[in-house]
């Protein structure tokens, strides 16, 4: 329990009595043995007046409010302060851990508490004085932009904790630095400078950062370095960022961009092909926007154009040889040297007149020889032909692809109208589907053959304006057609299978590899069920068109040309019968003389039964 301490009244200790032994004063020379004959009195009108003027020596406070003070004594544990109040107050020594030499005579703020506690004592905290105090100067730091100073104490989530002046605030892993930061461990000990950016009032929480300085300044630098820039500059910088489009290069606090197209006069798929972080190198404004701080920058633009240094034996009709840096729909570009490029048009690939897909043909980073078709070096243009390096083979396709000559050649496309087979490297032609087979109807040429396969065709005719070569296959036999008219004549029977079905009837296929088809009527079974794929059993022919190459045929007929056969058959055999019974009528009316009146009842019978059987086979 500390000693209670009043201006008014109070007991001095051992240690302020020490104090004021040590001290000299006016009082010194006052007897204070002296008796009560010497004792003033005061009337109660000059006690009141005295007790007045007395309070009046004393400051009026309030609690929680900040107040400066001295420091007029130390114990072990506390220091006595007093604030010109009544009585002095006591702080703990703990909250003096920053002043190591506290002295009597020190002036310190602190916060009012109480100013009488349940003790009768006057409370007061120089700590959360100095946690007031730091608040409010965070508050105008604030306010004012002002940079303040501050130690990193502690790392938490997603930041660190830094002091300022007593008071915790937190610095976002963000506002670190302007680079990404990871290590946060580096940081905790470091006193640095930061920017007040956001404050709490209700919770006392602030926002330091130390990123915004470092921004400013750039932004400072940024400005001096855009005052001075001018189109066409040389500067030199630092590869900062390379990424797909190009990279950044800082110029000494503020960033260009050097875009891919720029980097070189040849093509390039990425720019860490020729640049690298950290490499210095010497650039060239190209543009810049003072608003927006961007800069546009070039490297190639610092060596002339090669279309303006292009070798002498790079002419109409010379011989190159290129790398493909591009390929379109149109063709293909060759590289024949850094930054100067030719065409080559699908149309000068090959001799043939088969079209060509150059993103099939091409490949990049391949390379080929061409021929200089022309050349513009003020449009810095260039076409190449890369089939004139060759000769045309369809100067004498007559003598080496007479008609009706046989050759062997490779399926290179299908269409769904006909086969493009080549005979060779620019020479080739096309099947028809009409040309494929004699017998067999093919919905797609797929049905018959596929890319890469080796086929035996004929040369039915050659188109040499065009560069066209019209093939056959079938054409390699002879046209069994000629004999099929007599082998499947109208009406006669033939085994067939149905190998496709659907809505309008189906296909059957007859001997000799021969196909038929049957309108879908005429697939009824005799049961009234319909044929099914797979099945085999007799057809009839029904219908034979030489020219068309078209055969139909019925099952249906098969079964109703024997019910009909069997009908007729019947039919003859009652006649047949009929007639007999009349030759034996008559037979007996010749031999009878005179008929009795008996006879000629069984001869009336006998005749309304002839006549009942005449009338059924008429039937």
């Amino acid at each position: 329990m500390h000693p209670k301490i009043s201006y008014k009244r109070r007991t001095l200790t051992l240690e302020e009595n020490q104090i004021i032994n040590t001290q000299n004063s006016a009082h010194d020379d006052f007897d204070w043995n002296v008796d009560k004959r010497n004792v003033a009195t005061y009337s109660k009108e000059q006690r009141e007046e005295l007790e007045k003027s007395y309070e009046q020596t004393f400051k009026s406070i309030e609690e929680s409010e900040l107040i400066q003070g001295t420091i007029v004594g130390l114990t072990k544990t506390d220091a006595i302060v007093n604030i010109g109040f009544k009585s002095d107050g006591l702080v703990s020594l703990n909250e003096f851990r920053d002043m190591p030499n506290l002295k009597i005579g020190d002036e310190i703020e602190v916060l009012v508490l109480e100013k009488e506690d349940r003790d009768g004592q006057l409370s007061l905290s120089r700590r959360q004085a100095r946690q007031v105090r730091s608040w409010q100067n965070v508050v105008d730091y604030f306010k004012s932009g002002e940079v303040v100073t501050g130690t990193i104490t502690s790392k938490t989530k997603g930041g660190l904790i830094v002091d300022v002046n007593g008071l915790e605030t937190f610095l976002p892993g963000s506002q670190i630095d302007v680079k990404p930061v990871t290590d946060y461990d580096q940081y905790v000990g470091k006193t640095m400078d930061f920017k007040v950016v956001k404050i709490n009032e209700q919770i006392r929480n602030a926002v330091v950062s130390h990123k915004a300085l470092i921004e400013s300044d750039l932004e400072q630098q940024r400005g001096e370095i855009m005052s001075k820039l001018e189109k066409g500059q040389v500067l030199e910088g630092t590869i900062k960022n390379v990424t797909d489009f190009g990279a950044f290069v800082d110029l000494g606090g503020v960033d260009g961009l050097l875009y891919i197209t720029d980097i070189s006069w040849g093509r390039i798929s990425h720019p860490n092909e020729i640049l690298s972080n950290g490499q210095k190198l010497n650039v060239v404004v190209l543009d810049f926007d003072d608003e927006k701080k961007r800069i546009s920058l070039g490297l190639k633009q610092l060596t002339p154009h090669p279309w303006d240094s292009l070798p002498a034996e790079i002419q109409e009709g010379a011989t190159v040889k290129g790398k493909v840096v591009n390929i379109e729909d149109y063709g293909a570009f060759l590289e024949v040297m850094p930054g100067v490029e030719g065409l080559v048009h699908v149309s000068e690939i090959t001799w043939s007149s088969q079209p060509i897909n150059a993103k099939e043909f091409f490949k990049m980073g391949d390379e080929y020889g061409a021929k200089v078709v022309t050349l513009d070096k003020d449009e810095r243009k260039m076409s190449l032909s890369i089939k004139q390096l060759t000769e045309d083979p369809w100067g004498a396709i007559e003598n080496k692809f007479p008609i009706e000559s046989r050759h062997k050649g490779i399926v290179k496309n299908i269409t769904p109208y006909g086969v493009f087979v080549e005979l060779e490297t620019g020479i080739g032609g096309m099947i028809h589907i009409s040309d494929l087979s004699w017998t067999k109807r093919y919905n797609h040429p797929s049905e018959f053959t596929k890319v890469g396969d080796e086929i035996e065709v004929s040369i039915l005719s050659i188109d040499k304006d065009n560069r066209k070569l019209s093939l056959g296959h079938k054409q390699l036999e002879d046209d069994p057609w000629n004999t099929f008219e007599s082998v499947f004549p109208i009406g006669s029977q033939h085994e067939g299978t149905v190998i496709r079905k659907d809505e309008k009837g189906a296909v059957v296929q007859l001997q000799y590899g021969l196909e038929a088809f049957a309108p879908a009527r005429h697939l009824r079974k005799e049961d009234d069920s319909i044929l099914s794929v797979d099945e085999t059993l007799p057809f009839v022919i029904i219908e034979f068109d030489r020219n068309d190459k078209r055969i139909m045929v019925s099952h249906s007929k098969v079964w109703e040309q024997s019910k009909a056969d069997e009908r007729e058959a019947e039919h003859k055999a009652n006649q047949a019968e009929a007639e007999n019974t009349k030759k034996t009528v008559k037979n007996i009316q010749a031999k009878v003389e005179k008929a009795t009146l008996g006879d000629l009842g069984a001869l009336a019978d006998l005749k309304e039964k002839l006549k009942n059987e005449e009338e059924g086979n008429n039937k």
